[in-house]
């Protein structure tokens, strides 16, 4: 099967949108993240510095699936044909 290059660019846009619906999750994730780690800091300010530093490495965690994301969108768009 032979393919017109526009359906080609066309389909590696779409995906590229596609990928992008995957910043949603790591946007939501962190915001949970976040408010949990203030209840958690005002129920027991004593371990504010240990709950600090789980936030920040699950949020770390959790934003790796937005960059692969917008990694796979880059190369859709940057490489498509």
């Amino acid at each position: 099967m032979n393919y017109n290059e526009y359906f080609v660019a066309g389909m590696a846009l779409l995906g590229a949108g596609i990928a992008m619906v995957a910043g949603l999750g790591p946007g939501i994730g962190e915001g949970i993240a976040a408010s949990k780690a203030c209840e958690a800091v005002g129920k027991n300010p004593e371990a504010a510095g240990e709950i600090r530093s789980m936030m920040v490495l699950g949020i770390a965690l959790s934003e790796t699936t937005g960059i692969y994301a917008l990694v796979i969108a880059l190369i859709l768009i940057f490489l498509k044909g």
